[in-house]
Formats: structure tokens, C-alpha cells, sequence
């Protein structure tokens, strides 16, 4: 008795998880409508599986075939097209420089519908990064929230705390920077009462305090030097302004900015009177040779009151790693007031070749600004262009590249106008740019439709970081910082 009761449990178990299979299919002369809207994007082969919903709910089923240009072939039958990891890792790997065909079939009421196919190119460039750093952080932030840094592994859909308001409670932490992907070199802010500058080198904590008595504040929106002994940091104070009745929601302005370089070794601030003036200085970023540092500028404005005025240029100022000094020149490359725009995270590649930057109408935290898109100049030639691959009606900003430089990440409103989610494309040697794709999670509708936080600040890594949150807690509530110097 006890047998059949378990024969009938198994039974009843295996006809529940079953779904029927399409035969003799309606087919229907138009592509299918998926969440996310992956039809087109070019893939690197290590990415995790591109699972997708219907964007019809009422659906009873779906049914998805995957072939490979090059051989291979693999099945999902259920509620969403939900891909085994090895399975898909085995035909992407397969299919490099090749593509990946899928044909789509639904079931509606008892009867099954199959959609042209669409296809996936897979690169034949390796994304070769284990993964994404990002913090996440309510978009109505003003009452505070569990904000938190986390990582997620690029490959599956394994996420991974490194520091959250949890660990250390009552604490604001962001601006975290991997150098080059590399977090064997590794830092991240921490504002406010208590506050700090964590610098971590090959799995060793420091906090140190970077405000000084010749300096305005403590040092933020940090960037590696390529050797991996300096770090630049822009010197501020950032605000927020409230709207009511408008479409808007939240202007984030600083009142006062300056850039600093670190020196981790002794740590000592190096410090230059250009890069210390009457106006506003922020978001470094050293050139793939370590010989130049990016940043923007932007002439004092009474703040909130004249927040439209506010328009950054992307200068650049020489820096010589070997002495630790900084040139005595600086060199306009986008003038924002001549243009009326505003330039600001001018982020190198990392072989050199180009520079990607972000514009919008106003301000200098483009995250806040509706028009903020993603423009890309050439280094050999200096000419500037709209990536309109990438653009939406709303938001792009912070975007960071892969250590070979092949593939970059950025964050998009595009969805709703609210939520930053994380988005990646590819780029090749004419700088061309692929179709963005969102980033994969196992169910793609119920993860984005439940998770609450909005993304910002992304960048790759290596490996995965190591950071020992307890050392932090501990250092954090013992308040005992090293105090840097002037050199």
C-alpha cells in the first residue's frame, strides 16, 4: 500500500511538472515578443543563459528549440524558456563566431502557435570577466534603505553581498573600483558620520581618511592608476534636491568639487592648482597608459537655484606616475558650454582606442537626467559619435569597460524611467557596437518585476572580490582611520 501511495505521488508530481509539446503548430509571419527583447544581441560564449518570458501572460506554455550555425541543439519546454547552464554553456562555446537559431512556440487556449525564428550571434571575442560589481539602492532614497554592494557571478546567476547597510548599519557606501577588473587592488567610500576610504591591496584592509586640513572634503568617485599605486578621487559635496508636481523627481548637485591623486604607498595626496580651483572638478579616470588623467569640469553655479546652468567640458591634465606629479597644462577635448551640453564619466578603454563619455542637457550626475546618452569618441582621430545601438528615451549613464576592452556594461531607465537596470554590449576594432542586452537572471519577469533597488555604479572584475565584512565592522566602528598627508 505504502508503495502505490508513493507510485501515486510520483505520478501525480510528473503530471503536474509536464508540459504538452507543439504538434502541427500554427505558424504565425512575425517574430516573437520575448522579455527581455533578446532577438539580435551578439553574446560572448562565457554569459549565462538568456533565459526569456513571453510577454503575453495569459499564455499556457511555451516550447523552444536553440540549433547552432556550427552544430548543436537544445530544448526548453515550460511557463518561460528556462535553459540548462552546462547545456547552454556547451552550445555557445560550440557556436563562437557562429549563431544560435531559435524557434519559438506558445500554447494559448489549447492550441499551439510557432513564430518566425530569430537568432543570437556569439561572438567570437571572450568576455573573459567572472563577473559584475554593482551597488543597489532604492530610487527614493531620501529616507534611506539597506544599500548595498554586491557582485554577481556573469556565467550563472549566483549573486554575492561584498558590503551591505546590514553589516554596517547607518552607513552610506559607494564609488567601489576595481582597478582595471583587477580587485586585487580594490577601494570603496564610505560618507558620512564614521565615514572613510577603504583601500584594499592583495586581501589587505586599510581605511584611511582622506579630508585634510589644505582639502574640503573626503575623496570619492575613485579611479585606478594602471600600475596600481595611485588612485585619483574627486574631493566633494553632493545634494539632493526634492521635486513635487513635476515629472521629475530628484536633481543630485554638487556645491564644490576638486581631483586628487592617492598615493597608496605612502599615502600621501598629490594635489595640483589646476585641478584645485573656483570650479568644480569631478569624475577622474587615468588613460590606458597611466599618462593622462580624464575629468570634468564645470563653472560654479548658485546651487539648487541654478541647477539648468550647470554644463561640464571633459579636460584631461598629464601625470607622471614615476615622479608623482602632475602637468602644468590642461586640454579641453568636449567644451560643454561652447555646446550648450554637459560632458561628464569620461571612461578610457583600457587598449586605448576610444573614449566613452556621457551627455545630457545639464548637470554633472547624469544618472538624474532623462536625455543623459551614451556617446563614443575615437582617440586617433578625436571624432565623437551618438551610440544610438545603445540610447533610449530615458536614462544611460555609468558605463564601465571589460578588461580587454571588447565589451562594456552600463546602466538604463529604458525600462520604466525609474529603475537603472544593467545592460551589455559588444564593440569591435571600427567601433561598432552590438545590440545591448539586459542582464540574464534565471526568470527574467518575476526577478525585475520583484526586485525593488535600482542598479548603479557597475563594473567588472577578474574574479570574484574577497572582502571580509566583519574586518570592515570592525575597523568601521572602531573608528580608527589612517590620516593622509600633502605631499
Amino acid at each position: 500500500m505504502r508503495r502505490i501511495f508513493l507510485w501515486l505521488c510520483i505520478s501525480m508530481f510528473l503530471l503536474m511538472s509536464c508540459h504538452s509539446v507543439p504538434e502541427h503548430p500554427t505558424m504565425v509571419e512575425k517574430l516573437p515578443e520575448i522579455y527581455p527583447d533578446y532577438i539580435g544581441v551578439t553574446i560572448p560564449a562565457d554569459i549565462a543563459p538568456l533565459n526569456f518570458n513571453m510577454v503575453d501572460e495569459t499564455i499556457d506554455g511555451m516550447d523552444v528549440i536553440i540549433r547552432g550555425s556550427k552544430g548543436g541543439e537544445m530544448h526548453s519546454n515550460g511557463r518561460l524558456a528556462d535553459f540548462d547552464i552546462d547545456e547552454w554553456h556547451a552550445l555557445t562555446q560550440k557556436n563562437k563566431g557562429g549563431k544560435l537559431i531559435f524557434t519559438v512556440c506558445e500554447e494559448k487556449d489549447g492550441q499551439w502557435r510557432q513564430y518566425k525564428d530569430f537568432e543570437m550571434i556569439v561572438s567570437p571575442d571572450a568576455l573573459d570577466e567572472w563577473g559584475l560589481t554593482y551597488r543597489r539602492i532604492k530610487p527614493g532614497y531620501e529616507v534611506g534603505g539597506d544599500i548595498g554592494i554586491y557582485q554577481r557571478s556573469l556565467s550563472t546567476f549566483d549573486e554575492y553581498a561584498i558590503l551591505t547597510e546590514t553589516a554596517v548599519p547607518g552607513r552610506c557606501f559607494n564609488c567601489h573600483t576595481a582597478n582595471r577588473t583587477h580587485p586585487d587592488r580594490f577601494t570603496l567610500q564610505m560618507r558620512g558620520e564614521g565615514g572613510g576610504t577603504l583601500i584594499q591591496k592583495d586581501g589587505h584592509q586599510t581605511w584611511v581618511e582622506t579630508k585634510t586640513d589644505s582639502t574640503k572634503a573626503a575623496g570619492s568617485y575613485s579611479y585606478w592608476h594602471p600600475e596600481g599605486d595611485y588612485v585619483a578621487m574627486a574631493v566633494n559635496s553632493v545634494h539632493q534636491s526634492f521635486f513635487t508636481g513635476t515629472g521629475q523627481r530628484i536633481e543630485v548637485y554638487h556645491r564644490f568639487s576638486d581631483v586628487e591623486v592617492l598615493d597608496t604607498r605612502s599615502n600621501e595626496l598629490i594635489l595640483s592648482p589646476l585641478l584645485q580651483t573656483d570650479d568644480l572638478e569631478i569624475f577622474p579616470a587615468f588613460s590606458h597608459d597611466g599618462k593622462w588623467l580624464y575629468y570634468s569640469t564645470s563653472k560654479p553655479c548658485q546651487m539648487p537655484a541654478e541647477y539648468e546652468k550647470v554644463k561640464c567640458s571633459v579636460c584631461r591634465i598629464a601625470f607622471d606616475a614615476e615622479k608623482g606629479r602632475f602637468g602644468e597644462t590642461v586640454d579641453t577635448l568636449l567644451n560643454g558650454p561652447a555646446t550648450d551640453k554637459s560632458y561628464v564619466l569620461a571612461r578610457p578603454s583600457y587598449d586605448g582606442r576610444w573614449l566613452m563619455y556621457c551627455v545630457s542637457s545639464r548637470g554633472n550626475f547624469p544618472v538624474c537626467q532623462d536625455d543623459a546618452d551614451l556617446w563614443l569618441m575615437d582617440l586617433k582621430t578625436g571624432e565623437s559619435r551618438m551610440l544610438r545601438e545603445l540610447n533610449s528615451l530615458w536614462t544611460e549613464s555609468f558605463h564601465n569597460w571589460s578588461g580587454n576592452s571588447r565589451w562594456f556594461v552600463y546602466s538604463s531607465k529604458r525600462e520604466d524611467g525609474m529603475y537603472t537596470k544593467l545592460y551589455l554590449a559588444s564593440i569591435d576594432g571600427q567601433g561598432r557596437v552590438s545590440k545591448p542586452f539586459l542582464l540574464p537572471q534565471r526568470d527574467p519577469r518575476k526577478y525585475y518585476r520583484e526586485m525593488m533597488d535600482a542598479y548603479n555604479c557597475p563594473d567588472f572584475t577578474k574574479t570574484k572580490v574577497e572582502l571580509d565584512a566583519h574586518e570592515a565592522y570592525r575597523q568601521v566602528f572602531e573608528n580608527k582611520r589612517e590620516q593622509v598627508k600633502i605631499r
